[in-house]
């Protein structure tokens, strides 16, 4: 079974946490040997922004002593094979520049997105 893993809302838990748990199962699951894909795609193409630093998050007088690096868990997504897509049209409407984003990352426009969703047997929508 192949899944791809349509990545939607940004910064889900990483106040709480360092990670996003979508990019998390996403990681845990291929360690199982899952086949899957991701799309990132609204606010969540951030994730793919190269050199992001969340550190001295402050809330009050806690500190967040693990901050999430969402684009160094990306990198590693795209080094276990695992096919990383970014919306065109979404980076746009936020103007990121495609210079900005992480080397590796496959850009794709929305017109094309069925196409990729064909070449799985489930889309998960988070």
């Amino acid at each position: 079974m192949r899944a791809l893993q349509i990545i939607e809302s940004a910064y889900r838990c990483t106040i709480e946490e360092q990670d996003d748990p979508a990019v998390w199962i996403t990681h845990a699951m291929k360690g199982a040997g899952a086949d899957l894909g991701v799309v990132l795609r609204a606010n969540a193409v951030n994730y793919a922004v190269k050199n992001q630093d969340a550190s001295g998050l402050v809330f009050g007088s806690l500190e967040q002593s693990q901050p999430p690096r969402i684009d160094q868990d990306i990198a590693a997504l795209m080094d276990k094979n695992i096919d990383v897509y970014v919306l065109e049209e979404d980076c746009t409407e936020r103007g990121i520049p495609s210079a900005d984003f992480i080397s590796g990352i496959q850009f794709i426009n929305r017109e094309q997105l069925p196409e990729v969703m064909e070449q799985y047997d489930q889309i998960w929508h988070w």
